[in-house]
């Protein structure tokens, strides 16, 4: 890629991706379709697919900033950095959400930029490569996740990209197995899920639940998969168990959300103009 027009299809490919993590339902904790007036969730469907078009412009600066740079260097890190916190204001004035989302699609989006032919593990390799550095710019004040993270030792957002986004691969793996299996598409996009819930040290859980929460979340999300998945009645039935659960404690996995929407840009690679 080397325009704008290919800067730009990457964004809309990115945005894309997360109005399919949106768009699928039944998220257990998670806002989905039945969320029209935020039924539980209290975000609505519609404000969040608004915020996330939102999202456009600075992927696409991300996108531009990496091919420009030519490389996962400090300079781009801290470019990224800087783009992401202008971004994250312009989507607060649309309502907000997808801070996780953001963080990990704009590094996505950068990796892609620098190498557009890459896909897969080749995309998450060098998405850690630009994580790796230290953003020089950043606000010196610590945010809720870091905060969280340092107390619970947990690995949060950082951690995740800086080991090159293993929930992401997990979750790519998760889709091939059960595609292959012939499961259909929507139930296997829900398996991964699942499986990023079943093993993530998600942040936002943490905070709202502490480790027995979290511990629970993951529980639920492995017993669906070990009854079989959601394509099966037995894993429909624990679904179904999992998202009252998570409703009635007001939990939300979050990071897993912004995980899957990562999962699903990689899936679609390579993108070409829309």
């Amino acid at each position: 890629m080397s325009s704008r027009e290919d800067d730009e299809a990457l964004a809309r490919a990115a945005v894309a991706a997360l109005t399919r993590q949106l768009e699928l339902a039944p998220k257990p904790g998670l806002p989905d379709p039945r969320d029209l007036r935020a039924r539980a969730t209290r975000r609505d469907l519609c404000s969040l697919r608004w915020s996330a078009k939102a999202l456009t412009p600075g992927l696409a600066a991300m996108a531009a900033a990496a091919r420009r740079t030519g490389g996962a260097t400090p300079e781009l890190r801290a470019e990224l950095g800087a783009i992401g916190r202008c971004t994250e204001h312009s989507v607060a004035l649309t309502g907000g959400g997808h801070r996780g989302a953001l963080w990990a699609l704009g590094l996505l989006v950068a990796a892609v930029a620098l190498d557009p032919r890459a896909t897969g593990s080749d995309v998450t390799a060098t998405a850690r490569r630009i994580a790796a550095h230290a953003d020089r710019r950043a606000p010196r004040r610590p945010s809720r996740g870091s905060s969280v993270s340092a107390k619970y030792g947990a690995a949060g957002a950082r951690g995740e990209a800086r080991a090159g986004f293993p929930h992401v691969r997990r979750a790519l793996d998760a889709l091939a197995g059960a595609r292959s299996a012939g499961v259909p598409e929507p139930s296997a996009r829900l398996d991964a899920l699942l499986t990023v819930m079943s093993t993530l040290q998600d942040t936002e859980l943490l905070y709202t639940a502490g480790p027995h929460g979290l511990r629970h979340v993951q529980a639920g999300a492995r017993g669906v998969l070990e009854a079989g998945g959601t394509s099966t009645e037995a894993g429909r039935a624990g679904l179904s168990a999992l998202d009252d659960d998570l409703h009635a404690r007001g939990w939300s996995p979050r990071g897993s959300g912004g995980l899957l929407a990562g999962a699903l840009f990689v899936d679609a690679l390579p993108v070409t103009r829309l």
